[in-house]
């Protein structure tokens, strides 16, 4: 590739890097254990991207692959219990000043997106992911299926974070005994 051309990505590059920290009052956990973090997650309701508007069994699996990267595996069917299972892997950075509660999310380089833990529960079981943008948000679960206290609570913590509720969507979730979207895709965690 050419100086020119090279020159002319550079300022992609950087803007991408600085873009991932949210502005310092976007309500972020203080401090995320992130090995505990670590496992599978269900998609309990979300405001998502495009490209998993009408997904069933959502699941959001990472895996610590050293002190700061995290490997992701994102599962799902498309359009029904039966649709066609998909996934995506994209690879996460921990933000070093962020405490654990800001990720730098990549699908491809060099796009880094936000991903921020603006909330996860005390015992590890319910979390919230959010982006400053309030574009796309995930309200997730370590189980397929939480109460519905559960659910409203977690609810009016996406209104607090200033989305709008009206698009969050729930994730249609089978229990667990009649799933049959593990083991993941060959060569997820290699």
């Amino acid at each position: 590739m050419s100086l020119p051309r090279l020159s002319c990505l550079l300022p992609l590059v950087l803007l991408t890097a600085c873009s991932v920290m949210p502005p310092a009052d976007f309500p972020r956990e203080a401090s995320v254990d992130v090995s505990r973090y670590m496992g599978d997650w269900y998609v309990i309701a979300h405001i998502p991207p495009d490209v998993v508007a009408d997904s069933y069994n959502n699941i959001e699996s990472y895996k610590l692959v050293d002190d700061d990267t995290i490997q992701t595996v994102y599962t799902y069917r498309e359009g029904s219990f039966a649709g066609e299972a998909k996934s995506m892997q994209p690879v996460a950075k921990v933000i070093e000043e962020s405490d654990g509660a800001v990720w730098a999310m990549q699908f491809f380089w060099p796009i880094k997106m936000e991903y921020t833990i603006s909330y996860v529960s005390p015992d590890y079981q319910t979390t919230i992911v959010a982006r400053s943008k309030r574009d796309w948000v995930w309200v997730m679960a370590r189980t397929p299926q939480i109460d519905d206290d559960t659910a409203d609570a977690l609810e009016q913590r996406v209104a607090d974070l200033g989305y709008d509720i009206s698009k969050l969507r729930y994730v249609p979730q089978q229990p667990l005994a009649k799933r049959n979207d593990r083991p993941l895709p060959a060569g997820a965690f290699d």
